[in-house]
């Protein structure tokens, strides 16, 4: 399934994240069954809090595509977005979304507020979940205790 070979792209960019000391998120844009943009996560690189794997991702799809809006792109992340990311599809009029694990911190889709199908906003869209979900929660699980190893 298409899914899956999206999703394992947006692991691919996690483990990028990752090597780069970043938190190992990643995803990738596709339209039209073919990649046109990567992002991951680049707050420690760029000095950003907005350097999300998301907002790296539709920025890139923006300028591929010429316009800001992206209803016919599918975005597939690593993890479940955060609010602002969630924000940036709404307002980008993404397509679709498939992500793999849930954040139950700060998950703005599905575990902490449903953004994606909100009936006051002005845009919806759908929303898959769990694709490579153990695999994308492991990859953090395993990035977060290396962390705390190195601050013992």
């Amino acid at each position: 399934m298409h899914d899956h070979l999206f999703m394992s792209l947006a692991l691919d960019e996690a483990r990028l994240a990752w090597l780069a000391g970043e938190i190992p998120v990643g995803a990738v844009a596709v339209s039209q069954g073919r990649v046109i943009a990567r992002g991951r996560n680049r707050k420690e690189e760029k000095g950003l809090a907005l350097s999300h794997a998301e907002l790296e991702a539709l920025s890139a799809a923006s300028r591929w595509v010429g316009d800001w809006r992206l209803s016919e792109v599918t975005l597939y992340v690593t993890l479940e977005p955060c609010i602002m990311c969630a924000g940036a599809l709404l307002q980008s009029r993404i397509g679709r979304l498939v992500y793999g694990c849930p954040d139950p911190k700060g998950g703005a889709l599905d575990s902490l507020y449903r953004l994606a199908d909100d009936p006051r906003l002005n845009h919806s869209f759908p929303v898959r979940s769990g694709v490579f979900g153990r695999e994308s929660a492991t990859l953090l699980q395993v990035f977060f205790r290396s962390l705390r190893k190195v601050k013992r």
